[in-house]
């Protein structure tokens, strides 16, 4: 599983000219499903996300996390984030989980996020979206849980 994470001062995701998700102050997350992710890995990014310090303390140092400054989150599904482009000119998606499976886990992790604490708007699965921000900072962090499967702890 992969998140882009970007701090941001707002987002929103916008579908045929009608905005279903919005958040103030927190993290616009881009999450990417590969086919052998679970449960392991959505519980592992959302706690990680919870609780990483991204956010100045009052001296400007990255010391607060999302749940230290009240932050919200927007979850956006993002297949994308497994291309492959080392060969030719035209990205392959062949890593990318299947939206029957990567579907339901893109949902657990959001649904996992809020049994941490932060409140979480999400984008439309499968929808042509348009995903705004602010990009705060700009602070974007990229962050990886392989599949238990291939022997990452």
């Amino acid at each position: 599983m992969r998140v882009l994470l970007q701090r941001a001062q707002w987002g929103k995701v916008v579908v045929e000219g009608h905005t279903i998700a919005e958040i103030g102050p927190g993290v616009v997350l881009l999450v990417g499903v590969t086919h052998a992710d679970t449960e392991a890995e959505a519980r592992y990014l959302a706690h990680k996300i919870a609780h990483l310090r991204i956010f100045e303390d009052e001296n400007g140092k990255l010391n607060r996390s999302l749940l230290d400054v009240g932050g919200e989150a927007l979850v956006v599904s993002q297949f994308t984030l497994y291309a492959e482009t080392r060969k030719g000119r035209r990205p392959a998606f062949t890593a990318a989980a299947r939206p029957e499976h990567a579907k339901p886990l893109v949902e657990r992790f959001a649904a996992l996020l809020r049994e941490e604490g932060v409140p979480v708007q999400t984008g439309r699965f499968g929808a042509h979206m348009e995903v705004a921000l602010v990009n705060d900072g700009p602070v974007t962090i990229w962050l990886e849980r392989a599949p238990s499967s291939e022997g990452k702890p």
